[in-house]
């Protein structure tokens, strides 16, 4: 399963990446909310990590943007 982590914490970032890494999931990370629509667009995601208060754009103005353009992926 590959997930999309977006998150501007460093450090929460790196330990959520290795511990969804250990349990088996492929992650991807963005650090920004432009960087993230972007990715969450482009690749295919079976699921989303997305926090809300973002650098460049706020998760809940990413989400909105992608359910306008019929992305539904799960997000959390």
């Amino acid at each position: 399963m590959r997930l999309l982590l977006v998150e501007d914490d460093q450090t929460l970032s790196k330990q959520l990446k290795s511990d969804l890494a250990n349990a088996g999931y492929a992650v991807d990370i963005a650090d920004n909310g432009i960087d993230g629509e972007f990715l969450g667009d482009e690749e295919p995601f079976d699921a989303v990590i997305l926090d809300l208060g973002l650098p460049g754009k706020p998760g809940l103005d990413v989400l909105k943007n992608w359910r306008e353009r019929q992305n539904k992926v799960p997000v959390i």
